[in-house]
């Protein structure tokens, strides 16, 4: 008999290195960015205000910082939905996540991401898995870089 403890996740680490193109483009709306903003209490009015974001210089509304995760979620369902990555999301533990902006994201934006897997290190029975999701317009230049962590629980943990 295995012990759980040490028991492997199915998940796949020769995935490590792999990318996945942009299987969408995401159209950044204002109503999206609002949402975001009352979820997360952002209250500054450039969030939800098209006068008072382009006070401060910008076509739209501004997205809140952590707007990118939504972007970014959407595009490593692709990782996460390839039968060779071996995870079963209802033993996924989100762990840990980072961003880097490159610059803020406006209502209007046309966004397209590219998703890294990184790392995918095991440890008793818990996989953990780095994705690094970049996210650049249409044009191709770089507006985020989110990093996610994940913790793949193994069969009996």
């Amino acid at each position: 008999m295995t012990d759980s403890s040490t028991r492997p996740t199915s998940v796949n680490p020769t995935l490590v290195g792999r990318s996945y193109a942009p299987a969408e483009t995401y159209r950044v709306s204002a109503a999206k960015i609002a949402e975001m903003a009352a979820a997360t209490g952002a209250q500054h009015p450039a969030h939800t205000d098209p006068d008072a974001a382009r006070a401060l210089g910008y076509d739209d509304v501004v997205a809140p910082p952590t707007f990118a995760v939504v972007v970014a979620q959407r595009a490593e369902r692709s990782y996460i939905a390839d039968p060779e990555s071996g995870i079963d999301f209802s033993r996924v533990v989100h762990a840990e996540q980072r961003f880097t902006h490159h610059r803020p994201i406006v209502a209007g934006d046309r966004l397209r991401t590219t998703v890294h897997v990184d790392s995918i290190t095991e440890r008793a029975g818990i996989a953990m898995v780095t994705t690094r999701a970049e996210i650049a317009d249409e044009d191709g230049a770089p507006v985020a870089t989110v990093r996610s962590t994940l913790a793949v629980r193994g069969e009996g943990r």
